[in-house]
C-alpha cells in the first residue's frame, strides 16, 4: 500500500516517471532499505490501529499511515515519519518515532 502511495505521489504530484521511481526504490533496496510484504495479521492490526487513533479533526491518519504502523509494530522497528499525528500514535503504542524533518524543517516528537 505504501509502495503505491509513493508511486502515486511522485508520479502525479512531482511528474517523476514511474520508471525513475522504481528505479529509485530499488537504489534504497540496495542500500538497506526493507521492503515488508503486507500480509492479513498486518492489515487486520493497521485497521485496530486506524479505529482506535483516527480522528478526522485531531488526528487524521490514512489507512497507509496505519499499515506503516502495523508494519513497524510487525518487525520490531521504529517508525520513520515526519507526520506528527502518526508519530503520536506510534509513541502511544509503544512503537519508536525516527522523526524526519516536514517541509518546514521540523521533526515531530520523538
Amino acid at each position: 500500500m505504501n509502495a503505491a502511495e509513493i508511486l502515486d505521489v511522485m508520479t502525479r504530484i512531482y511528474g517523476r516517471s514511474v520508471a525513475a521511481t522504481m528505479t529509485a526504490l530499488a537504489m534504497l533496496e540496495t542500500a538497506g532499505l526493507q521492503v515488508q510484504v503486507v500480509d492479513g495479521a498486518i492489515g487486520i492490526s493497521a485497521g485496530e490501529l486506524h479505529a482506535r487513533h483516527y480522528d478526522r479533526k485531531s488526528s487524521p491518519l490514512s489507512m497507509a499511515d496505519c499499515m506503516a504502523l502495523a508494519t513497524a509494530a510487525a518487525v520490531g522497528e521504529a517508525l520513520a515519519t515526519s507526520d506528527r499525528p502518526l508519530a503520536a500514535a506510534a509513541l502511544i503504542e509503544g512503537i519508536g518515532v525516527l522523526g524526519l524533518p516536514d517541509s518546514t524543517g521540523e521533526r515531530p516528537p520523538t
